[in-house]
């Protein structure tokens, strides 16, 4: 199984636990990254990860999320093939960002793509053609461990 997670579920078990759902996601995003290190999922990276990544101005955050991707096997180049379906995507109100990480999941060929951001998990509901399933990290552990 592949999985692209993005950044905002990177970092979620460094975000302040001040609520239940926090603290859920941040221990399913663990389990997650525990089920990459015994190789039952393959976690994705790409080039837009990494350089989101190396973005953060907290040093704690920024190594976090290069020691997670680290673990990837593979990292998606950004081509104009996934320019062009990104700009496709952003029609559905995505971020360009956002629509970009997806592009990348899809061409990692992910069977899931992994946020926490509830916008982008409604609106890759209107998206007849999306080729990934986006769930939250609660969602994915529990579809893991089926």
């Amino acid at each position: 199984m592949k999985v692209y997670l993005d950044l905002c579920a990177i970092q979620r078990p460094l975000d302040t636990p001040n609520q239940i759902r926090i603290v859920l996601e941040s221990e399913a995003v663990l389990g997650i990254i525990t089920f990459c290190d015994i190789g039952q999922v393959e976690l994705l990276s790409s080039e837009a990860l990494l350089y989101e990544g190396e973005q953060s101005s907290l040093p704690t955050r920024k190594e976090h999320t290069l020691a997670v991707l680290a673990k990837a096997k593979n990292i998606i180049n950004v081509t104009e093939k996934e320019t062009w379906r990104a700009a496709n995507l952003t029609t559905f109100g995505f971020r360009p960002l956002d629509a970009l990480h997806m592009a990348l999941a899809e061409t990692g060929n992910a069977d899931y793509f992994c946020t926490c951001d509830d916008k982008l998990l409604r609106n890759s509901k209107r998206v007849q053609d999306l080729k990934v399933k986006v769930v939250n990290p609660i969602d994915l552990v529990q579809e893991i461990e089926k």
